[in-house]
């Protein structure tokens, strides 16, 4: 049986909300090691998502993204792991995750979030060819499927050391 203090903490939410950097600042705080899966996909395969996408497609990247998310769910404990935005839509990752770990919703609003689209659209292939209504469209969908979580942190208005902050005090690490 895995302890709290020891269980996977994962972090979601949408596209761009600041997993990766948030993740990689609660690892330093608490001592953990952070593990970003688009990281480690690229790293693996020696190709960037955006090729992934392109080359071998969609579905061949869903298929990867939960394997190496199943892994780190069964074979690791006490890290802070960052899902990619798209990652919670597969009920299975969804499942495991919840079951077998913390999992950490990273909040964000439309209007916060559409502020940064631009810095986004670029690295990621779903937000391409794609209008601000089927974007934002995507975002609510997706955001319904990040209810479920065990806990929850709203970013509006804060810096990541004060949403760091808020997670450590939250997880009582």
């Amino acid at each position: 049986m895995v302890t709290v203090s020891k269980k996977n903490i994962v972090l979601i939410g949408f596209m761009g909300v600041g997993k990766t950097t948030i993740g990689q600042l609660v690892a330093n705080k608490v001592n953990r090691a952070f593990i970003d899966i688009d990281q480690e996909i690229e790293k693996d395969l020696q190709m960037t998502i955006p090729e992934i996408f392109k080359q071998k497609g969609e579905a061949f990247f869903r298929k990867t993204e939960k394997d190496y998310i199943f892994k780190m769910c069964e074979q690791t404990t006490g890290k802070i792991i960052s899902l990619g935005g798209g990652a919670f839509q597969q009920e299975e990752i969804r499942k495991k995750c919840l079951e077998n770990c913390i999992v950490l919703f990273l909040d964000l609003s439309w209007e916060h979030w559409k502020k940064r689209i631009d810095l986004l659209i670029e690295t990621r292939p779903i937000l391409q060819h794609r209008s601000l209504a089927e974007i934002k469209q995507l975002y609510n969908d997706r955001k319904t499927i990040y209810a479920s979580h065990h806990i929850k942190v709203d970013t509006d208005h804060q810096n990541p050391e004060a949403v760091v902050d808020q997670i450590v005090d939250k997880l009582n690490l």
